[in-house]
């Protein structure tokens, strides 16, 4: 199939894209392309106005705000993977950039276009729960701050109001003994997470979880907190069997996918698999 007609236009600002949206009900943000350009080929989503924001410079960035790391909703998934700033101080998100797509998409998708999108089976979104983002989002009214815990509504639907943009993510530094860990069963075929589970921890001079954030993806219609893996790790001492007690949970409390890959019982299975990785693997990490 093909797309409607629609009208383009590139915005060189912000503000340009701003006035543009908030002119056009149905008007789509285009930034890397990526999610929208094949719903619109197949008619799921039909824009009169496609307004690409692709070309405003100062929405690509990585950098340092006192305790804070600030990450431009434009910026490729390529400069993330690649920065050393992230390597050194939030390396969930370089690893989670190298499981996304090939070196193409990588170069071209966005990490705010992702988190836009909500992709019941996208990376990014279980990588920003367990990271307890804030996510910025801006209109003609200035901008607004939303927690992550409240940031993804349901099957490719946020919290992002009608006229607003997504402009940054915001994450806060971790302090002590911190490891991080992004762990996926790919699909063969799409390369899409089947499950992808993002661990988060800190660790105390004994190796017990002072704390734990765990975010999954590709098992419900949205990525979730794994808010009983929290509960279970929670003063555990992280070994084999605390990791398998906790990763049990990994799928308590929501409705699971089935399709024709992976039934509901695989994926709860796979959820539980793939969480006691992450969290192996994250504990093993922490310094």
């Amino acid at each position: 199939m093909i797309s409607t007609q629609f009208d383009y236009v590139r915005a060189q600002t912000l503000d340009e894209a701003l006035s543009l949206l908030s002119q056009n009900e149905d008007a789509k943000i285009l930034a890397g392309g990526h999610s929208l350009i094949p719903a619109m080929k197949l008619r799921l989503a039909m824009p009169s106005l496609l307004i690409d924001i692709g070309r405003i410079a100062d929405l690509s960035y990585v950098r340092e705000d006192g305790d804070q790391v600030l990450i431009g909703a434009m910026t490729s998934h390529y400069q993330i993977e690649s920065s050393e700033l992230l390597k050194q101080i939030c390396p969930l998100l370089p690893e989670c950039a190298g499981h996304i797509g090939d070196v193409q998409v990588r170069n071209k998708g966005t990490i705010g276009g992702s988190l836009a999108h909500s992709d019941p089976a996208g990376d990014w979104p279980a990588a920003v729960i367990a990271l307890n983002a804030e996510i910025v989002v801006t209109s003609k009214s200035g901008d607004r701050t939303i927690s992550v815990n409240d940031f993804f509504v349901d099957l490719m639907t946020t919290a992002i109001e009608p006229g607003e943009i997504l402009r940054e993510i915001r994450i806060k530094k971790s302090n002590g003994r911190t490891g991080q860990a992004y762990v996926k069963m790919h699909h063969p075929a799409s390369g899409f997470a089947v499950v992808g589970v993002a661990a988060n921890l800190t660790l105390d001079q004994a190796g017990a979880c002072q704390t734990a954030s765990i975010g999954i993806t590709g098992v419900s219609a949205k990525a979730y907190r794994a808010a009983a893996v929290e509960s279970a790790l929670a003063g555990r001492v992280i070994d084999e069997q605390s990791t398998a007690s906790a990763a049990a949970h990994a799928a308590d409390g929501v409705d699971i996918n089935g399709d024709l890959f992976a039934s509901e019982d695989y994926r709860r299975h796979l959820a539980q698999v793939y969480t006691r990785r992450a969290i192996a693997t994250a504990s093993g990490r922490a310094g």
